[in-house]
């Protein structure tokens, strides 16, 4: 990465680019305050970075680290821009089977440099996660996986007929008491994020008024085992600064959303879309006409927080890197 020799009024990171999230992430491990541009103006573009003039050895040893540019400002940015903080971040992490989503978004993580914590079922069922985090994930799994019901693999399939001999302290679940934690987080301004199946379970047991449109169709009317589908993106969103307004996404025996019309729709915020026709770009879709125009990933409402549902599979082993910034962007 480069840096302007000359930057009196400081510096501007591309929001386009995942690394500018490295690079921002850097600056904070090392105490340097950065703002965030949410009103184009004067060539900036929401989403964009803004990074004070000096220390130019941090700056410089920053853009090294994250091969990012630091590009002078023209002017100073007195206004459409806020003050960004780390936040807190929580991400739920089982026991028995593992989840292959959740060890890939924790990879991800650690080289994006994003602090966070794993936290197992002990630490939900004690609630108050307010108080140590600010934003909490679950990868994609099933619900009966999170809940710690009969049948919960990944899709509610692989441990049905296994006899459960992993130890009592092992087996994972968060039960009711955990669902009602996680309720509990969201309603006192927490944001949960939850990514593929795992949408399923923020929608069944948090009570969201969204319902999944491909959920219990069977492989003869809808089938879609991991396509490129063409997308239009609200990029003027917080949630999709810096993506264009159409791209594509990675659909992996995913989720489709309707929210449903309830007195609290201004809570709800529909970020991408699926294309109302031609929707696969690569691979195999049958069933078209069940997720064409369809929501792809919302924010829904709840109490003084919301939760995030990604239906598609935007860090899928770590390879998509285009459909990165949805996540990052929710941290």
């Amino acid at each position: 990465g480069k840096v302007a020799t000359q930057a009196p009024h400081g510096y501007v990171l591309d929001g386009r680019l995942n690394d500018s999230f490295r690079a921002v992430n850097l600056l904070w491990d090392k105490g340097v305050a950065v703002r965030r541009v949410n009103t184009p103006a004067d060539g900036l573009r929401p989403g964009d970075w803004i990074v004070p003039a000096g220390p130019d050895a941090v700056v410089a040893d920053v853009a090294r680290l994250a091969g990012v540019d630091f590009n002078p400002l023209k002017a100073a940015v007195t206004a459409g821009a806020y003050d960004a903080r780390r936040l807190r971040i929580g991400m739920y992490r089982r026991y028995r089977g593992g989840n292959m989503d959740e060890g890939w978004t924790r990879w991800l993580f650690e080289q994006w440099g994003f602090p966070f914590s794993e936290v197992y079922d002990a630490e939900i069922l004690k609630g108050n996660l307010n108080a140590k985090y600010d934003v909490f994930i679950f990868a994609d799994d099933s619900t009966a996986a999170i809940t710690g019901e009969p049948g919960g693999g990944r899709g509610g399939m692989a441990f049905a007929s296994v006899p459960n001999t992993t130890p009592p302290e092992y087996r994972s679940g968060i039960g009711s008491e955990g669902v009602n934690a996680i309720r509990d987080f969201v309603q006192k301004g927490g944001t949960l994020v939850t990514l593929g199946g795992a949408t399923d379970f923020a929608i069944a047991r948090l009570g969201l008024p969204v319902r999944n449109v491909v959920a219990g169709l069977d492989s003869k009317e809808f089938f879609c085992p991991g396509s490129t589908l063409r997308v239009r993106i609200d990029n003027t969103h917080p949630l999709a600064y810096g993506m264009p307004a159409e791209g594509l996404v990675l659909f992996h025996y995913s989720p489709a959303f309707d929210v449903v019309a309830t007195d609290f729709n201004h809570r709800n915020e529909i970020v991408v879309r699926y294309a109302d026709r031609d929707v696969e770009r690569s691979g195999w879709l049958n069933g078209e006409k069940y997720i064409a125009g369809r929501t792809a990933m919302a924010s829904v409402g709840l109490g003084q927080g919301k939760v995030v549902l990604i239906g598609f599979r935007t860090q899928n082993r770590a390879q998509t890197h285009g459909t990165y910034k949805f996540l990052f962007n929710a941290l």
